[in-house]
């Protein structure tokens, strides 16, 4: 059997919380555990049946959970535009942002509704759209953000030459550069805040090697069958051998998002071999996402991309 790790959360009562990809796997754990600490948890979810089948198991377990689920689309800026405006208008401040949600090495090269690459669209350009639309609200409540990079990040980079691998095209290369930039982008942001005033703390975080719907059968991703990868992963986590349990997973998210000892600009990910599994703690940066220089070049080329501005 596993063993099981996990963290203290501090009580969460008044705080407001937005977890993206909280219909499933490490989302919906991270919004269950911020819910049972007394948070309200906004969760906008791009299938709405599997964001109502989420709000109702969190329930089941915590029957007094404050919830709402809202529309998100992160492959379209359109969708993340409506939902900046959505919570914008409610004017209520937002004390935690969880930048959760990805997409994981379709075989053929996608686009989003706005024609970038998909990996690069859905888990980066989308979060950094959402994270300037919610920047009064974030500002407002002194909040927390944890983007969520990936292990895929300690090698690879930005191929700032083919960004949107429209030559060669090479899913997992694709999916690394998505994550190197979600790295990137939430160091970036805490320098920025640290810069402009904001009161915005931003750490990182990755779950390591977990059991998740990233690498299973998804029609949508162009797999019918769940990859060899994720069945070995199952395997590994039910035994307890180097990978983790979803649970596990969630804590190091949780940790930068919660701890009174995470640190801004830290970097939160698993403790065990590799860095695949075991208890969460603060980590040395990785390679790719250590250079000030490529976070501000991504940061420019990024508003440029979607259309927004940090600005103030």
């Amino acid at each position: 059997m596993p063993r099981r790790h996990d963290i203290e959360i501090p009580d969460l009562s008044g705080r407001r919380a937005v977890v993206t990809g909280a219909s499933d796997g490490i989302g919906l754990e991270i919004a269950t555990r911020l819910a049972a600490a007394g948070a309200e948890v906004v969760m906008p979810v791009r299938n709405r049946t599997k964001g109502e089948a989420a709000l109702a198991r969190i329930r089941d377990e915590h029957p007094t959970a404050r919830l709402a689920l809202e529309q998100l689309d992160l492959s379209s800026l359109a969708s993340v535009t409506a939902l900046g405006e959505t919570l914008r208008r409610q004017g209520r401040p937002i004390h935690l942002l969880i930048n959760n949600a990805g997409v994981m090495t379709p075989p053929d090269r996608q686009r989003t509704a706005d024609g970038f690459e998909l990996q690069l669209g859905t888990n980066h350009l989308g979060h950094v759209a959402l994270t300037a639309r919610l920047l009064p609200l974030l500002i407002e409540g002194r909040a927390r953000v944890v983007s969520q990079t990936s292990i895929a990040a300690r090698s690879g980079a930005i191929n700032w030459e083919d960004l949107g691998w429209e030559r060669d095209y090479d899913g997992m290369r694709a999916y690394r550069q998505s994550k190197i930039a979600c790295g990137l982008f939430g160091l970036e942001l805490s320098r920025r805040s640290n810069a402009a005033g904001w009161g915005i703390s931003s750490a990182i975080s990755h779950p390591g090697v977990a059991p998740t719907s990233l690498l299973a059968a998804r029609s949508e991703m162009g797999r019918t069958d769940d990859t060899g990868s994720v069945r070995l992963i199952r395997w590994l986590s039910t035994r307890g051998v180097i990978a983790g349990t979803v649970q596990s997973a969630a804590l190091p998210a949780l940790m930068a998002a919660t701890s009174p000892e995470a640190k801004d600009g830290g970097f939160y990910g698993p403790q065990g071999l590799g860095n695949m599994g075991g208890r969460p703690g603060e980590q040395s940066l990785w390679r790719p996402l250590r250079s000030t220089e490529d976070a501000a070049r991504l940061w420019a080329l990024s508003e440029e991309l979607t259309g927004v501005s940090f600005a103030r």
